[in-house]
């Protein structure tokens, strides 16, 4: 236990120490720390050379895990907005959290403040852990003024997304839905590619999400998912992609042209568009 003696807390410094150097993976979980919690348990374990002389003083024990600082007011989950790596938290992967708790853990009433590491990056790929995740809005087609949200990785799948909205608005398994991208008041784009992830899917902070269950004579409330006049074409990613080539092209002289016909997710630009430098 964390109140044991010397040998208790050499062990606990290595353990803790070497796992703080575990490399990222994609897919992996880990977890966050009040920085201000952690800076306390070095003092307790003598981490630092310099804490070595409050090593197991009882007046520095760090008390159970407490990650009030980084949540909002009365939110168990919604974290802070602008938190730092290592000024206001640190990354622990999922063994090191696991031995915390084990030790000290976890103050009553909070929930630990798990983190997909996921991959980024269009060219050169790097793996980082996702510590602010994607707030989407949900809705039936039915009922689109009900809107529930929810924050989800962007490592998440659309399948696993419609999962969650199906249980969210009660939709017996039999049924057969369809889920839609919400653009504007009649603009939508069929997700129709439940292995695609929301970084693929191009989906963003606030997007709205539409979950449409089939009629009971085999049709569909929209319509066919063919994109027609009702719901524009969309390719989604590459006004991003767009934005992308004006911040990391040369700044002087370069001519940025625009790569999709008119779209909304463009704002309007027509074909073809130059961007001068």
């Amino acid at each position: 236990m964390a109140e044991g003696g010397a040998a208790d807390l050499d062990i606990q410094r290595s353990d803790i120490a070497t796992l703080l150097k575990t490399s990222l993976r994609k897919g992996d979980t880990w977890y966050l720390v009040d920085s201000r919690w952690f800076k306390q348990w070095k003092k307790y374990v003598g981490f630092d050379s310099w804490d070595k002389y409050q090593m197991g003083d009882q007046n520095v024990y760090p008390g159970p895990i407490d990650n009030s600082g980084l949540l909002k007011d009365g939110d168990a989950q919604s974290l802070k907005e602008h938190l730092i790596d290592e000024l206001d938290y640190i990354l622990l992967p999922t063994e090191g959290w696991n031995k915390l708790v084990s030790w000290y853990t976890l103050m009553e009433g909070q929930e630990p403040i798990a983190r997909k590491v996921v991959e980024q990056g269009m060219f050169v790929k790097h793996c980082k852990v996702e510590v602010y995740l994607t707030e989407l809005k949900l809705c039936e087609n039915g009922n689109m003024n009900n809107v529930v949200t929810r924050r989800f990785s962007k490592a998440d799948t659309i399948d696993t997304i419609e999962k969650e909205i199906r249980k969210i608005f009660n939709i017996p398994d039999e049924k057969e839905t369809r889920l839609w991208n919400k653009y504007m008041s009649n603009t939508f784009e069929p997700l129709n590619k439940p292995d695609s992830t929301i970084q693929d899917a191009g989906l963003y902070q606030g997007q709205v999400l539409v979950i449409e269950q089939k009629n009971e004579d085999g049709t569909w409330p929209r319509g066919p998912s063919t994109p027609n006049a009702s719901y524009s074409k969309f390719y989604p990613g590459a006004s991003l992609l767009v934005q992308w080539l004006r911040i990391c092209l040369p700044m002087q002289g370069t001519q940025v042209r625009a790569l999709v016909r008119e779209d909304p997710t463009c704002h309007g630009a027509a074909k073809p568009v130059h961007h001068n430098y």
